[in-house]
C-alpha cells in the first residue's frame, strides 16, 4: 500500500516496529544506509524479530537509488520537526513514499527544504517533548495515509 523509508536508521527496535507496521498494513519497507545494526539473522533474533522474514524489506545504498527506482508517479513525503504542513493537509495516495530520518538527526536539512509542501510534522502541544519516538512517528503518518484510502482490513 506505502512505502516506509527509513534513511540510515540506527537503533534495531525501532526499525524492526516499522517493520511490524509494515507488515500490518502491507506496506513495504525500505532501510536505507549505512544502518547502525546488521540484518543478519543473529542480530535480528536477538531483537525479538521473529516475523522480519515476512517483511516486505528492500535496502538501498543511498536514497538517490531508492529515488531513482521508484515508481514515478509516486509522492515522497518528508517527515521533520522543521516542516509547517501536518499529515491532516496532504493527500496521501497508495504507493506513496513516508521517508523519515535518522533518530538522532532526522532528515538532512536541504531534503526537507527541497520537499516544500510534501514535507509534514507532526504537531505538539508547545513547551512539551521536541520530538516523537520513531516508530510512533511512523505509526501516526502510515495509519493517516491509510485512513485516507478507506481501507476495510
Amino acid at each position: 500500500m506505502f512505502h516506509i523509508v527509513l534513511i540510515e536508521p540506527e537503533i534495531p527496535h525501532n526499525a524492526g516496529a516499522a517493520g511490524r507496521l509494515a507488515l500490518a498494513t502491507n506496506s513495504t519497507l525500505h532501510l536505507v544506509e549505512p544502518l547502525g545494526f546488521s540484518l543478519d539473522d543473529k542480530h535480528v533474533r536477538r531483537t525479538g524479530l521473529d516475523y522480519w522474514h515476512n517483511v516486505h524489506l528492500r535496502v538501498w545504498q543511498s536514497f538517490d537509488e531508492l529515488r531513482q527506482a521508484a515508481d514515478p508517479a509516486a509522492g515522497f513525503w518528508f517527515l521533520s520537526t522543521k516542516a509547517a504542513a501536518t499529515p491532516w493537509q496532504a493527500a496521501f495516495r497508495p504507493g506513496d513514499y513516508l521517508v523519515f530520518g535518522k533518530e538522532t538527526r532526522g532528515l538532512p536539512e536541504d531534503l526537507v527544504a527541497a520537499a516544500g509542501a510534501h514535507a509534514l510534522r507532526i504537531p505538539m502541544a508547545p513547551g512539551g517533548t521536541r520530538s516523537l519516538n520513531l516508530s510512533t512517528a511512523i505509526a501516526i503518518v502510515l495509519y493517516e495515509a491509510a485512513r485516507q484510502q478507506n481501507v476495510e482490513w
